[in-house]
């Protein structure tokens, strides 16, 4: 045992080595002459003496309470396991005495080690436990580590789990231990049953349901953790109460709980759980009274609230309706308020009468003064400048607090793509709200952290039956601002949020691309006008390595330039954007593949206008839990064949006609048609987000596209038709027509195909019209500013057609299946799902997608 030795009530001590008798008995006054410490190796002596509070000149008694305290104080101190307070000598006179401090250190701790568990947590222990080499040990460290370790698994339900501490001396490190925790983490102990005693008139599912965290092994449970979490477990019972409550219940409450370990009939412990409940009364609205609002007549707040008289007294529900925390797009009367600078106001619903199982409220509303926004205080942003950050949040010094646009302003900072989305949208760390309501103003902080958001890809894959390498860069937070800046080039100049990317693929002769982007979010500074440009180059040819095959006879190229502004909108709501943009693209064709286009050799150019309506109210980009987006577009191109006053006889010989409806294209060349292209093409998609339970997202989303012609003569477009079926990519980007993923079939084997007389093939992909439908459930694995990474389940629908006119929303191929989803800052989205296509045995049965860079 651990001892000290003191001055107190015992037999007469005589100092050790001088023969100086102490008489208990008889306490005795000395004059210290000096004090001095023994057995001392990490202290040194300076230290231990000003702890005891003692010092030379000054008088004390032995023995007495001042002797003792001195031993207690060191011995509280948990650094030693022996102490002692000794005369040493005195003087001839027997008036003065030297004391010594006799103390035995306790051993410094030179390694602590865990065994048992993987490395993993070990990492996790130790940041939880705090331990670090050359601390002393003692039992109250012993018992504490444990007890901590113990926390840890009971949170991943390892309840049995059991801390064996092994001390051994350290040969190499004097006055050394090594302490090692050897942990046996058991089973899991799950919870078996969840027993709800008493009467009640709410069913066992809907009791159950009301428990978040906290599942009986019920068949209706079979996605829910079934590990038993203490904490999670008292918010639970107060969360079954609520839901009595929920059910105008108003008195009711949990009498006890039980909580007792059972044995299953294969042998394994589990807990089962009994709740002893009490009901009560169920009552109702009464008369609802407010008192206090100036600002909003009754009326106002009376279908904002939407509780009559009669009405079951649900205090939970009316909680939510005059605080928040109702469901998305509720609004309560608070944030009312709140949404017109009432950041001060004050509700408080009182009970005013009750009488047999009627309720009457009064709302007593303080509604204070408006605030006005002070400061606006931006954290974090170490790379992406200030004013980027700024222009994108709805508060501004000198406006009114409002409730939603400081919502906003979380969420369009969340959505820009250079910020950690989890960590702004945090209400812990991520923001704050600091009032001053002497002074009747408002902070805001917005606490962010910068992500990597430019992207380097080198990665190789396969399509069009070859191997393709990439070589990409994105920088998505480019600042051409800093260009000249020196010392901005690391390597790059960063921080305006513009994106600058380039992009090159090939597989040697049979495949070049080449791409370049840049986007300004902000053309001007002031408003939210985005200005893109992009410019590209591919070239396709009948070279294949792999065959031994090195010719170019056949080659299909494409080059063009595009230009687009886009606008934020003020009508309907500032959620709305507006594109418009000019294109032009040039197709040639060299003796190339019969069936892609309706032409193998010729030239076609396109020159079209793009319009398009969006509106995007994702809470983030990666993984959104809620909002939507939508989007309409329409790309025009000049109607070409309605100007025209010619012909081409069966010779080829030009003739004039007297209007466009007279032409027989049927004389005419593929070069001589198609040399300038013609279409209107309508697309349309919706995506919603909808948040289940926790982290579990519902994704539903509709599809359309039509490409339509101006002259039936003249005919549908070669180019810019719809390819429907498959992953969605084809191992490499191509332009010609747009690539429409529908997993669980072949790539393109939707799409229909009909006659052409001006290929030797005599046929051509003629996809013109498709509808695609998706519901997707979606829930993370890993939601990290370094990489989110999410597991999905699909039911998937759609089709293709030649034309509008068999367009049938109803007549589409079916199929199901799951995937996962990895995004990593560096590289981009990445993923691969399995499909089962249900209604094309030739094209559908089990498939397998591969996933780089873009959603389904």
């Amino acid at each position: 045992m651990m001892g000290a030795a003191l001055f107190t009530g015992a037999p007469p001590l005589r100092a050790q080595e001088t023969g100086v008798e102490v008489d208990y008995a008889h306490p005795k006054s000395y004059v210290i002459g000096g004090l001095s410490v023994e057995g001392n190796n990490y202290f040194r002596s300076e230290q231990i003496l000003q702890l005891t509070g003692l010092s030379a000149g000054t008088s004390i008694t032995v023995p007495g309470e001042e002797t003792a305290s001195v031993v207690r104080r060191l011995w509280m101190q948990r650094f030693f396991e022996d102490v002692s307070f000794e005369i040493d000598h005195t003087n001839a006179a027997g008036d003065t005495a030297w004391f010594k401090v006799r103390i035995t250190e306790r051993p410094r701790v030179s390694r602590w080690t865990f065994s048992g568990i993987r490395s993993g947590e070990k990492k996790d222990l130790q940041e939880r436990l705090k331990l670090r080499r050359g601390g002393e040990f003692s039992e109250y460290v012993e018992k504490t580590c444990a007890d901590i370790i113990k926390r840890y698994y009971a949170e991943k339900g390892f309840l049995l789990c059991d801390v064996r501490t092994q001390v051994v001396r350290d040969t190499m490190v004097r006055s050394a231990i090594r302490v090692n925790f050897d942990i046996a983490k058991g089973e899991k102990v799950r919870i078996q049953t969840i027993n709800f005693i008493g009467e009640k008139d709410l069913k066992d599912f809907k009791l159950s349901r009301s428990m978040k965290k906290t599942k009986s092994n019920k068949w209706y449970n079979f996605f829910n953790s079934k590990k038993f979490n203490e904490k999670e477990y008292i918010s639970d019972k107060k969360s079954l109460v609520s839901a009595f409550n929920e059910a105008g219940f108003r008195d009711a409450r949990l009498v006890r709980d039980s909580v007792y370990y059972v044995t299953t009939p294969s042998g394994k412990k589990r807990l089962g759980i009994d709740l002893y409940l009490e009901q009560g009364k169920k009552y109702y609205f009464g008369d609802i009274s407010w008192t206090g609002n100036s600002v909003y007549p009754t009326e106002v707040l009376n279908n904002v609230l939407s509780i009559k008289k009669g009405d079951i007294y649900d205090v939970v529900t009316m909680q939510k309706r005059l605080f928040g925390g109702g469901k998305q797009g509720e609004y309560d009367v608070s944030k009312l308020y709140r949404d017109n600078g009432y950041l001060f106001f004050n509700l408080n619903p009182v009970e005013t009468n009750i009488q047999n199982d009627t309720v009457d409220v009064e709302m007593r509303i303080s509604e204070g003064k408006q605030a006005t926004l002070n400061n606006i205080i931006i954290n974090g942003n170490d790379l992406t400048n200030e004013r980027v950050v700024r222009r994108q949040i709805f508060t501004r010094p000198g406006y009114l607090f409002s409730q939603t646009d400081f919502e906003r302003s979380v969420r369009e900072i969340a959505s820009l793509g250079q910020f950690d989305p989890e960590a702004i949208m945090n209400p812990t760390s991520g923001y704050s709200i600091i009032p001053n309501q002497l002074t009747n103003t408002v902070d805001l902080v917005y606490n962010v952290t910068e992500k990597p958001s430019s992207q380097l890809e080198l990665s190789g894959g396969w399509g069009g039956r070859t191997f393709v390498a990439t070589v990409g860069v994105s920088f998505n937070n480019f600042s051409t601002r800093r260009l000249f800046d020196k010392g901005a080039w690391r390597p790059v100049p960063l921080g305006d949020a513009q994106n600058l990317s380039f992009r090159f693929q090939t597989n040697g002769t049979y495949y070049t691309a080449l791409t370049a982007n840049f986007t300004e979010p902000w053309l001007f500074g002031k408003k939210p006008t985005s200005l893109n440009l992009a410019a590209y180059y591919t070239r396709q040819t009948n070279s294949y390595l792999a065959y031994n095959i090195l010719r170019n006879d056949k080659q299909f190229e494409v080059f063009g330039f595009s230009a687009s502004l886009g606008t934020r909108l003020k009508w309907p709501d500032n959620y709305f954007v507006l594109y418009n943009g000019l294109s032009w693209q040039t197709y040639r064709l060299t003796n190339w593949y019969s069936g892609y286009f309706i032409f193998d050799n010729g030239t076609s150019n396109n020159i079209s206008y793009t319009v398009s309506l969006s509106r995007n109210s994702t809470d983030q980009q990666i993984y959104p839990r809620q909002g939507s987006d939508i989007s309409m577009s329409l790309s025009l191109t000049p109607p070409f064949s309605l100007f025209r006053k010619y012909d081409y006889d069966i010779k080829g010989n030009k003739v004039p006609v007297r209007s466009w409806r007279d032409v027989d294209y049927d004389n005419w060349s593929a070069q001589n048609r198609y040399r300038w292209i013609e279409y209107h093409k309508w697309k349309f998609s919706a995506t919603t987000y909808t948040k289940l339970v926790g982290d579990l997202v519902l994704m539903t989303r509709a599809q359309f596209g039509y490409l339509g012609y101006y002259n039936r003569r003249w005919g549908y477009s070669p180019f810019e038709g719809f390819l429907v079926g498959g992953d969605g990519m084809s191992g490499y980007n191509t332009y010609g027509s747009e690539v429409i993923s529908l997993r669980g079939y072949e790539n393109y084997s939707l799409t229909p195909k009909s006659v052409s007389g001006y290929n030797t093939g005599n046929y051509t992909y003629s996809g013109n019209v498709y509808d695609k439908f998706t519901v997707e459930l979606r829930y993370p694995v890993i939601l990290q500013p370094t990489s989110t990474i999410f597991v999905l389940a699909f039911l998937e629908g759609g089709n293709c057609w030649a034309d509008i006119r068999d367009f049938n929303p109803f007549q589409i191929k079916r199929s199901a299946g799951v995937g996962v989803r990895i995004f990593l800052p560096m590289i981009g989205l990445l993923g691969v799902d399995w499909g089962w296509g249900f209604d094309d045995p030739t094209s559908g049965g089990s498939q397998f997608h591969f996933v780089i860079g873009q959603q389904f």
